[in-house]
């Protein structure tokens, strides 16, 4: 349970980041701030955290840009008198901007935004979140979003899985620089039934080019299904409360088991 906790979700409009601020808001949260550059969605949002009994409010931020990211954690601050949790959920796979996906035919600008929002944005919020933390006496702590695949290789996604490599080991440095004031955790999940995996399979420029991105998603399963952002949302939540108090600077897997084997169910 998150004890009347003040939250932070970034990346909040849909998907992971929506699920777990509703999660949270049922889970005992006190106050639940949304933000994403989504805002109709984001206000959604909002509006599913209230019926659940948790104050909230949408906070529109891009996290290319370190002034709104800076100006996202203050403004969380002054609304709501603190800030306990940071869950570092917005992130962006390369088909949200292009069907060109290979190393070869990326487009170095894409690239570049990919790091800015999946790597520098979390790692701006981290740090200017982390002097509030600091102050938290309910039991503070960040949780950052990996994946999977920044564990293994995928095809098309070489700023994607690069940049959530980035944030595991960014997950570790964290962890240390702040300890033992803030914990902080990541989790990596596998194929997940959120808009960005809907996306990127629609990016397939073939049918044989879509069923082998759907078959890597789901056939490295144990569990042969993709995961759903509640089941993830739970394990958020039990990283940021107080049952987790003696967790810091560890990765959690919560991927169907992919990581498992080397196999295929198919």
């Amino acid at each position: 349970m998150l004890q009347e906790k003040i939250c932070l979700v970034t990346g909040s409009a849909r998907g992971i980041g929506r699920a777990t601020a509703i999660e949270m808001a049922r889970q005992g949260a006190g106050a639940v701030a949304i933000s994403d550059i989504n805002e109709e969605g984001a206000r959604e949002t909002v509006e599913l955290v209230k019926a659940e009994g948790a104050d909230a409010e949408m906070f529109p931020c891009d996290m290319t840009e370190p002034t709104q990211v800076k100006d996202l954690i203050e403004a969380t601050v002054q609304r709501f008198g603190g800030l306990d949790v940071l869950h570092n959920n917005a992130g962006v796979h390369e088909s949200d901007f292009t069907t060109d996906l290979s190393v070869e035919t990326l487009p170095e600008e894409i690239f570049d935004r990919i790091y800015r929002i999946n790597l520098k944005g979390p790692w701006l919020a981290m740090k200017y979140a982390a002097p509030h933390l600091r102050r938290s006496t309910r039991g503070p702590s960040i949780v950052n979003a990996g994946s999977t695949g920044g564990v293994i290789g995928y095809p098309s996604m070489n700023a994607y899985g690069a940049t959530k490599a980035g944030l595991i080991q960014l997950t570790r440095c964290v962890a240390v620089d702040l300890a033992p004031d803030v914990r902080v955790n990541a989790y990596t999940p596998a194929s997940v039934d959120t808009p960005m995996v809907q996306k990127f399979t629609e990016a397939a420029q073939s049918a044989e080019q879509r069923h082998a991105i759907e078959s890597s998603m789901v056939a490295t399963h144990l569990i042969p299904r993709l995961g759903r952002p509640e089941e993830v949302a739970k394990l958020v939540c039990y990283l940021a409360s107080d049952d987790a108090a003696w967790i810091t600077g560890t990765v959690f897997g919560i991927d169907g088991g992919c990581l498992a084997w080397r196999g295929s169910n198919e």
